[in-house]
């Protein structure tokens, strides 16, 4: 078995039912942080868990939020508990033909926000660069492993 997320009929993703069910619950979390809905929801075939519609400008909406958010940090353990769910929301929507750039340096904060979750002592290799480059290499290793 599996699911389906898709946009107008088109498959983007087709992944097993497990991972399928961890990225929906994973959604959920980020949607509470970044106080967004996702635009994940259900389905041409309504009642079917299984099949899920992605709505493109709620997704693109949420996908640069929690872009944002994760660059902003540079907490080691938020870097490293969210970093695979960032990559995979990101290839996602890239396969939705929205685009995601990664945030670049701003005057003041490397990623152009205000610092939330700060670690102590700070994490001196966590550059806003570095951030920023590992999370697009993650997302395109992350498209790769996506089927459809």
């Amino acid at each position: 078995m599996s699911m389906y997320f898709g946009i107008d009929g088109e498959t983007l993703w087709n992944p097993s039912n497990g991972a399928g069910r961890l990225f929906l619950r994973q959604l959920e979390v980020f949607e509470a942080e970044v106080d967004l809905p996702s635009g994940i929801g259900q389905g041409t075939y309504w009642g079917d868990p299984d099949t899920l519609e992605v709505d493109r400008a709620a997704y693109a909406d949420f996908v640069h939020a929690l872009v944002a958010r994760h660059c902003r940090t540079g907490h080691s353990v938020i870097l490293a508990l969210s970093e695979g769910f960032v990559a995979t929301a990101v290839a996602l929507a890239r396969r939705a033909g929205i685009d995601v750039e990664m945030p670049g340096p701003s005057s003041g904060d490397p990623c152009g926000g205000v610092k939330r979750d700060v670690q102590v002592p700070g994490n001196p290799r966590a550059g806003a660069a570095d951030i920023a480059t590992a999370l697009d290499a993650r997302a395109r290793e992350m498209d790769r492993w996506m089927a459809r």
